[in-house]
C-alpha cells in the first residue's frame, strides 16, 4: 500500500484520480491521508498538511508516500514536523519541485527520498519515466544511469542533493538548508525568466552554501526563457565558474520526462554521465 500526503497546494480532484488510477494499476492499493478541503492556495491549513504527512508517515500498512502535488507550502510546516515520527517509519517520500523542502530537511536527518513525480503528474508520465519510478520502489538496486552533457570535465561523488532551485534558495539563512559539502548538487527550474535564474544562483553561491559542493548536475529549465538569454544557459555559467565537474541536459524535473532520483543516496558523475550508487532502500 502506497499513501497519498498533501503538504503544499491544492491540487485537481480530477487529476489526483487519474494519479490513483495509475498506481492501482501497478498493483498498490491507495489510502488517501488528505485535508478535508483547500485553504487559499494551499490543500489546506498548516496544521491539516502538517497532519496529513504525519498521518501518512504513521500509517503501519503504507510503505511509500507519495505527494499529492508540488505548488506551495511545504516549506511552512518545516518547523513543526514531525521529524523523528517520519525517520522511524522508514518510508520514503515521492515527490519535486516545492517538495525540495522537504526532501532537504529529510537529508539533515539521514534519510533518503525520491525526487520524482507527484501524484497528479503520474498520468502524463511517459512509460519510461513510471517504469524507473517503480523500480526504485521496489527494488534496492541502484536505478540505471543518466546521460548528460558534459560542461566542466571530471570526476565527482557524493550524495546526490537537491531539488528545485527557488525552493532551495528558499532556505539559504534558515536552519534547514543542511550542508552541501561533498555533495553532488542537482538543480531545475519552472517558470523563473533568466534574470531571477541568475539572482537565485548569485545569492547562493554568495551564501557560501555552493563552496563545497563536489559536482553538478542540471536537469530542465522550463519556461525559464526570455528574450535576451535562455535560463539554462544562464545557470550553466553561473556554475560553471564552480570548476567542479558539471553534466547538464538530464531528463528531470518539470519537463515531459521527470525521470526519478534517489534523492540522498551516493551518486558519481563520470564520463558525461550520472551513475547511482545506491537505491533508495
Amino acid at each position: 500500500m502506497v499513501a497519498i500526503a498533501a503538504p503544499s497546494g491544492a491540487y485537481s480532484e480530477d487529476r489526483l484520480r487519474r494519479g490513483e488510477a495509475v498506481l492501482a494499476a501497478r498493483g498498490y492499493r491507495v489510502h488517501r491521508h488528505l485535508p478535508p478541503r483547500p485553504h487559499r492556495y494551499f490543500a489546506g491549513t498548516d496544521a491539516e498538511r502538517r497532519q496529513s504527512v504525519r498521518d501518512a508517515f504513521a500509517d503501519p500498512e503504507v510503505r511509500a508516500v507519495f505527494a499529492a502535488r508540488g505548488g506551495y507550502g511545504a516549506a511552512r510546516l518545516l518547523d513543526d514536523l514531525d521529524w523523528d515520527l517520519v525517520a522511524r517509519s522508514g518510508k520514503p517520500l515521492v515527490g519535486f519541485s516545492d517538495l525540495t523542502a522537504l526532501h532537504l530537511g529529510l537529508y539533515a536527518r539521514g534519510i533518503r527520498s525520491v525526487h520524482g513525480p507527484v501524484v497528479t503528474r503520474l498520468s502524463e508520465e511517459p512509460a519510461e519515466s513510471l517504469d524507473r519510478l517503480f523500480e526504485m520502489l521496489e527494488s534496492d538496486a541502484p536505478p540505471p544511469p543518466l546521460p548528460g552533457r558534459r560542461v566542466v570535465e571530471g570526476e565527482a561523488e557524493g550524495p546526490l542533493v537537491g531539488g528545485c532551485l527557488s525552493l532551495l534558495v528558499s532556505l539559504v539563512g534558515t536552519p534547514h538548508l543542511p550542508s552541501l559539502a561533498g555533495c553532488i548538487l542537482f538543480l531545475e527550474e519552472v517558470g523563473e525568466a533568466p534574470y531571477r535564474i541568475d539572482r537565485l544562483l548569485t545569492q547562493l553561491r554568495a551564501s557560501g552554501a555552493l563552496a563545497g559542493v563536489a559536482g553538478v548536475v542540471l536537469g530542465e529549465f522550463v519556461d525559464c526563457d526570455g528574450p535576451a538569454a535562455r535560463g539554462a544557459e544562464v545557470a550553466r555559467e553561473i556554475l560553471r565558474e564552480l570548476g567542479k565537474p558539471m553534466i547538464v541536459d538530464l531528463p528531470f524535473g518539470h519537463g515531459e520526462r521527470n525521470l526519478a532520483l534517489p534523492h540522498g543516496a551516493r551518486a558519481r558523475i563520470r564520463n558525461g554521465a550520472l551513475h547511482f550508487l545506491e537505491g533508495i532502500w
